[in-house]
C-alpha cells in the first residue's frame, strides 16, 4: 500500500522491507517466504534480522525455558528492540508496522487484565518511540479491522500469508483474543470501543 501511494503521489520516501525472524518454526518460515516474494514483486530491498543473531536465542528456545504463557510478552519486547536495532543499522528513521484494530484491542485488554497502566497509556498511540531512540514506529492500520485487510488483500490478489503463530492460542494474548471474539458476537463495535476505552483510560496525578 505504501509503495503504491509513494509511486502515485511521489512522496519521495525510500522504502525498505525490514523483517524480523523470531525463530518460530512453522510460522515465521511462511511469512519470510511471502516477504521474499514481495521483495521481487515490488522491487524493494529486503533486510532480515533474527533473534538468534541479535540475542543468541530463538523464540522457540525462549519458550522451551520460560514457558508458553508469556511468550507474546517476550516476543513483543524483543521484536520492538530488533526493529529499532535493524532500523538504526540501515539508517531508517521511521518504521511502519501492520498492526490492525484487532491487535490494538487485544493489547488494551491484556494490559487492563494485568493492571499494567504504564503500558496501557502507550499501547493505543498511533506513533510510538522507544526511550533514547530517534526511530519512530507508526501503525497506520490502527482502526482497520483484520477482516477488512484480509478482504482487501484477497480481492486485490495481493500475496500475503495467514498462518497463525504457533504460540498464540495458548499464550495470554490468545485468552484476550478469545474473549474479544466472544464479545464481538454480541457487540460488533467492541473492537473499536475497546481501543477508544484504552485511549481514554489513565491515571491522574
Amino acid at each position: 500500500m505504501l509503495k503504491l501511494l509513494n509511486d502515485r503521489y511521489d512522496y519521495g520516501i525510500e522504502i525498505v522491507l525490514l523483517s524480523i525472524d523470531e525463530g518460530i518454526i512453522g510460522y515465521r518460515d511462511d511469512s519470510l517466504a511471502t516477504v521474499k516474494r514481495n521483495q521481487q514483486q515490488y522491487g524493494l530491498p529486503l533486510e532480515i534480522f533474527s533473534f538468534k543473531d541479535l540475542y543468541d536465542w530463538t523464540m522457540d528456545e525462549i519458550v522451551s525455558v520460560a514457558g508458553i504463557r508469556n511468550s507474546c510478552t517476550y516476543c513483543g519486547v524483543f521484536r520492538r528492540q530488533s526493529l529499532d536495532r535493524g532500523a538504526a543499522k540501515l539508517g531508517i528513521s521511521h518504521v511502519v508496522t501492520g498492526h490492525n484494530a484487532d491487535d490494538m484491542a487485544e493489547t488494551v485488554l491484556m494490559n487492563i487484565l494485568r493492571g499494567d497502566v504504564a503500558r496501557l497509556e502507550k499501547s493505543t498511540a498511533i506513533i510510538t518511540q522507544s526511550s533514547g531512540s530517534p526511530i519512530k514506529r507508526s501503525k497506520p492500520f490502527k482502526y482497520s479491522y483484520q477482516k477488512e485487510i484480509v478482504l482487501y488483500a484477497h480481492y486485490m490478489k495481493l500475496d500475503y500469508f495467514s498462518t497463525e503463530c504457533t504460540y498464540a492460542p495458548e499464550a495470554f494474548r490468545g485468552t484476550a483474543r478469545e474473549y474479544m471474539k466472544n464479545l464481538e458476537a454480541v457487540r460488533p463495535s467492541c473492537i473499536i470501543d475497546i481501543i477508544q476505552s484504552g485511549e481514554n483510560l489513565g491515571i491522574k496525578g
